[in-house]
């Protein structure tokens, strides 16, 4: 490793410049010449047979330049791939760019109108009409209920499996065991910026350029390439500035397709910004899950084993990632626990809903809120402190790498081992900050008419997901070094924590690096920023990079003075040889490509606790003090993560006591507006406070880094609903079920209530 002088430090976003002055530049600031724009009519069904699509009317509307629909595209109709878990049993239940012949949900893509304006292709829509055969909706996860794909004979597709020993035997001879049921409610990211495309046909290079790469560029440039029969080299995914992510963003959606084809079709650039109405309805929604688990435990708290069966409503498609939540519920309930025995099943389930995907913490965030609840009620039970039960069970540094469950499907990264941890350590610290035994005394104590109560939770954060990432590096006309990288930019600061390992491994001032990212034109190959990659692949591939292409300074230096590689010193930007100096940008031009590569993912690992009061009244929960501790491996800008850590933890705030997304009997959505779907505001969680630590570097990459965007989120629910059964105790309120909202706690203070009597 360089000497380092930047990376350690809480360096500026270079990024925040332009943003604060209002020069990013996003999809909907593109206005190429002879721009026509692009609305979508959506299913208004959430179940039905599309017998037919009328689009005269439409089409005869001024200013509308075509109307496209499943017959345009051509037979058959294209598939939108699985990326993530790409099992042959998710083949049947793949999602079409376009409905022919079925609607599944209310928001599936029907017809596509291209006109001079937006406004023209609204108002276009509303002229279309639809004949369909009404069909039964299934809105829960019933076995019975009627099939979605009579092809594949089952609304079932999968059952993922996770296995660790003999958890039947187990249980068995356990001296204890508790069975729970759960839920997390379906809720989804919402991200700042919606959705946008802008696609370009160049008809004399026959080459299509779209611009709104987001999250997995060159994995959705091979999917556009193979669907539309071009060569991957003639499509560019241009990335342009995104006003968020959070796992929803950047997959492969059926409007990936449509806008790029109709561009082409009409040989003209074609605009869609998705409208916050249709996001609600055509983005990713998350979580929907139903658990039965079961703890089986020694007197003194040593945990033997755990054993259950988490339901997923997985909608009316199987997406690009829609499989990663369920995998990820099962393999890492555990969480950062000693459980030598598991045996856990997560059926996924088909219903006529908006599609569900990955969205911050998929799958660790509902398996640490089973965990954690499991073991708060399995120490009450036995008497036995909440932290020393945790502490018992903690992986040991000892045990490192540790194990986790293996999965029963076909796949070489099924197999995981947390890299490094003191996990009880980072308990202890995030006991300590938050003050935990000052304030034992205040569980389930009343004070003006509110309840009080303490709660913690554990997690790990899986990160860094393989199998490479590429950089190359330019040094530039003026002596300053250009680095250009695979992974994308989704607000994270990538620009300058990049800067900043690329400045201290080439001993250069960071503003002498320019850095480019995430658009298919830069390097070779890329992978996008995913699974808390971005900064640990991303960044081993600029670390790499730059020492190759120091090496190749002393080679070209060597050559140009007459002496050996070995006798050439780079320093400071400065290339020495026998007395005689030379500088970057004598060496203009000179660029070097590398790819980093790695297929052991890294572990980041916490606690969090939480102070809270509850109005069994009125339901209404007030947080009072939130404090979450990490051990990131190694902090590159401990700015940018106190910023993610935070934003984290209000997200996940806002999944537990205020989103969620309900539907009716018939499957339509009612919360389909921000008037009804209720998101965290800045005064909602005042009292945040977090602390990162630089315990344990990964042994998997060269920077010593974990990925670290999700941790503050994972461990929300298990805490918070801790915090909350601490506080309504003497009610005997048993939150396992979020939202934890008023209404929902309410409910179960009534509940309580009437399962108690006076």
């Amino acid at each position: 490793m360089p000497r380092n002088i930047l990376v350690g430090s809480p360096v500026e976003r270079v990024e925040d410049e332009r943003f604060l002055r209002g020069s990013g530049s996003y999809v909907g600031d593109l206005a190429p010449p002879g721009l026509l724009h692009a609305a979508i009519l959506r299913s208004p069904f959430a179940h039905a047979r599309l017998l037919g699509t009328g689009t005269e009317r439409a089409l005869a509307m001024e200013g509308v330049i075509a109307v496209l629909t499943a017959s345009d595209i051509g037979s058959p109709v294209p598939l939108i791939p699985l990326r993530q878990q790409a099992i042959p049993e998710g083949e049947a239940y793949r999602q079409p760019v376009i409905a022919e012949g079925r609607l599944r949900y209310v928001g599936e893509p029907v017809a596509l109108v291209i006109a001079e304006s937006a406004a023209i292709a609204e108002d276009a829509l509303e002229l279309i009409e639809l004949d369909v055969e009404a069909l039964p909706a299934v809105v829960d996860m019933a076995r019975d209920a009627p099939l979605l794909f009579e092809a594949a004979g089952s609304n079932r597709p999968y059952v993922f499996q996770a296995r660790k020993g003999d958890a039947d035997e187990a249980f068995a001879t356990a001296d204890y065991t508790r069975r729970e049921r759960f839920g997390v409610q379906r809720h989804m990211a919402l991200p700042m910026e919606t959705r946008g495309l802008l696609a370009e046909w160049d008809i004399a290079a026959r080459r299509l350029i779209v611009h709104g790469a987001a999250k997995v560029p060159f994995y959705n440039r091979s999917v556009l390439a193979w669907m539309l029969g071009m060569e991957v080299g003639a499509v560019d995914m241009m990335e342009v500035d995104v006003g968020g992510g959070f796992g929803a963003r950047g997959e492969f959606y059926p409007e990936d397709f449509l806008i790029p084809f109709a561009a082409r079709h009409l040989q003209r650039p074609v605009r869609w910004v998705e409208d916050r109405r249709e996001h609600f309805t055509a983005m990713n929604h998350a979580r929907a899950m139903e658990a039965e688990v079961e703890i089986a435990c020694r007197t003194d708290g040593t945990i033997l084993a755990v054993r259950g069966t988490i339901d997923v409503d997985l909608g009316a498609y199987v997406r690009t990632n829609g499989f990663t939540a369920p995998r990820n519920v099962a393999q890492f309930l555990s969480g950062p626990y000693r459980i030598p025995n598991i045996a856990l099943d997560a059926p996924v389930h088909m219903t006529n809903k908006t599609p569900a995907g990955t969205y911050r913490g998929p799958g660790r965030f509902e398996s640490s809120f089973f965990c954690e609840r499991l073991i708060d009620m399995a120490a009450a039970d036995l008497g036995i402190d909440p932290v020393e039960m945790r502490m018992r069970n903690l992986v040991s540094e000892e045990e490192m790498p540790y194990p986790l469950a293996r999965m029963g499907h076909v796949d070489p990264t099924t197999y995981t081992e947390c890299d490094s941890g003191r996990y009880a350590t980072v308990l202890r610290r995030c006991l300590d900050l938050f003050g935990w035994d000052a304030k034992k005394h205040l569980q389930g104590r009343q004070s003006g008419g509110v309840y009080h109560g303490i709660g913690m939770g554990c997690f790990i954060e899986g990160g860094a997901a393989g199998p490479r990432e590429g950089a190359c590096l330019t040094i530039e006309e003026d002596g300053s070094v250009t680095v250009a990288v695979g992974s994308s930019a989704l607000g994270q600061g990538l620009e300058t924590i990049l800067a900043q390992i690329a400045a201290d491994a080439l001993e250069i001032p960071m503003h002498r690096v320019t850095v480019r990212h995430g658009s298919t034109t830069l390097v070779k190959e890329g992978f996008g920023s995913f699974h808390s990659r971005s900064t640990v692949m991303g960044g081993s591939a600029v670390l790499v990079t730059a020492e190759a292409l120091l090496d190749e300074l002393r080679r070209a230096a060597a050559d140009r003075l007459g002496c050996a590689a070995e006798a050439v010193t780079v320093s400071a930007g400065q290339i020495l040889a026998g007395g005689r100096t030379l500088g970057l940008r004598d060496f203009a031009g000179l660029a070097v490509e590398r790819s980093f590569t790695n297929k052991k993912p890294t572990y980041s690992y916490g606690a969090h606790a939480v102070h809270l009061t509850a109005d069994p009244m009125t339901g209404r929960v007030t947080i009072l003090d939130y404090v979450t501790v990490e051990d990131v491996g190694r902090i590159i800008n401990p700015a940018t993560l106190h910023g993610q850590v935070l934003g984290s933890v209000v997200q996940g705030l806002g999944s537990v006591f205020l989103e969620q997304i309900h539907y009716d009997a018939e499957g339509q959505i009612l919360t389909g507006s921000l008037a009804d779907y209720l998101m965290p505001s800045a005064t909602d969680f005042p009292v945040i406070r977090s602390l990162s630590l630089e315990l344990c570097p990964s042994p998997n990459n060269p920077l010593g880094a974990k990925g670290a965007g999700e941790g503050g989120l994972i461990a929300v629910g298990g805490a918070a609903a801790n915090a909350l059964a601490a506080a309504l105790r003497d009610f005997d309120v048993r939150p396992n079920h979020l939202p934890l909202s008023p209404p929902a706690v309410w409910r179960m203070v009534q509940a309580a209530r009437a399962r108690v009597p006076a």
